[in-house]
């Protein structure tokens, strides 16, 4: 097994050989068509996130282990099963939900396992797909995705679901509302590719990136500005926005979402760039704002979402494949906002 790991934080993925594991119990091995590469990723191999001011978490507080194998916007083909393993066959393809909890707390027990607090998520606790093969601890992680190209249902692991998990989590959206996506990367552009199946309301999209802009409209945004162009964007709103979905994460982009929505709008914070966010308190509760986050999704989502992409009438984001071998290159690509869309690593 090839498996490009993290084995020191802050520096490039080393290639490592093993033999190929042998799955137990409940487990499935998995051989790995393709693995989507994440802007998480990217906090994963520096090994902290930015909580502002100074303040970190790092992944060695949180129990990563090194050397890890990053990634988790998996596709594959089961080639191994565990003697316990249910309703899984030899053969059987799909996609690997990989935001896996410890399975028997509170949360997991209401299938909200991103709600753990003791989570087991691939490609951060467990070794991931950036690698040839992954065993799965459970058949239930697997979800087909029936005649799609492997490549194109991955980025659905966590791009597709973070954007999905977020767009339900605002109230019902009419025809007349806005939905303002603050952030045209893959995570942003799949926001707007699904919003169609959720809400009827428009979206306007605010990005630095003037190709990313058009990427947007080109996605199907009524709207794309720069966020320098404050006065068109509220005369474009009116009142304001039903809703701002920060892609983000960065204190001026949550906040300047909150200064667009109208009252009893809502900010959904989904992007982890880091930072801490200053707030008029007395705001909040004058113009009933809801500020709330939202963390990737459920693997009932995950299936609501791959029933939704298999019905044909949702637009599909746009990948790049490129080798498994080019993982510490794509992450580069990323870290420098050369990408748009989703790369897709390919084994050998």
């Amino acid at each position: 097994m090839k498996s490009y790991q993290v084995v020191d934080f802050g520096k490039p993925l080393e290639l490592r050989e093993y033999e190929n594991p042998q799955p137990k119990g409940s487990e499935i091995l998995v051989k790995i068509s393709a693995c989507g590469v994440c802007h998480s990723d990217l906090h994963l191999a520096d090994g902290y996130f930015d909580l502002g001011d100074g303040n970190r978490i790092t992944l060695a507080d949180r129990g990563t282990k090194l050397p890890f194998t990053p990634g988790h916007e998996i596709t594959g083909t089961v080639v191994a099963i565990g003697e316990d393993a249910k309703d899984i066959k030899i053969g059987d393809t799909g996609i690997v939900f990989p935001w896996i909890g410890c399975g028997v707390c509170e949360a997991c027990v209401e299938d909200n396992e991103t709600l753990c607090e003791a989570p087991k998520y691939l490609g951060a606790r467990l070794n991931g797909g950036y690698s040839d093969h992954i065993i799965v601890p459970d058949s239930k992680y697997l979800v087909s995705y029936g005649s799609m190209d492997p490549a194109t249902a991955a980025p659905y692991a966590c791009s597709g679901l973070t954007a999905f998990s977020a767009l339900k989590k605002i109230p019902v959206a009419s025809s007349n509302d806005w939905i303002v996506i603050i952030g045209a990367g893959g995570v942003g552009i799949n926001g707007i590719l699904l919003s169609p199946a959720i809400h009827k309301a428009k979206i306007l999209v605010i990005d630095n990136d003037p190709e990313k802009r058009q990427k947007a409209i080109e996605a199907g945004a009524e709207k794309a500005f720069s966020p320098d162009d404050k006065e068109e964007i509220r005369n474009v709103l009116g009142i304001g926005a039903k809703a701002a979905i920060d892609f983000v994460g960065r204190p001026e982009t949550t906040d300047f979402g909150l200064s667009l929505v109208k009252k009893g709008g809502m900010v959904i914070v989904v992007g982890l760039y880091g930072g801490s966010l200053k707030l008029s308190l007395p705001l909040v509760p004058m113009r009933s704002v809801t500020l709330r986050g939202s963390y990737v999704g459920e693997l009932r989502e995950l299936k609501e979402l791959v029933d939704i992409i298999k019905q044909g009438s949702t637009k599909l984001i746009p990948v790049k494949k490129q080798g498994l071998e080019t993982a510490n290159q794509a992450m580069s690509d990323l870290r420098a906002g050369k990408v748009n869309g989703r790369i897709v690593l390919i084994p050998n």
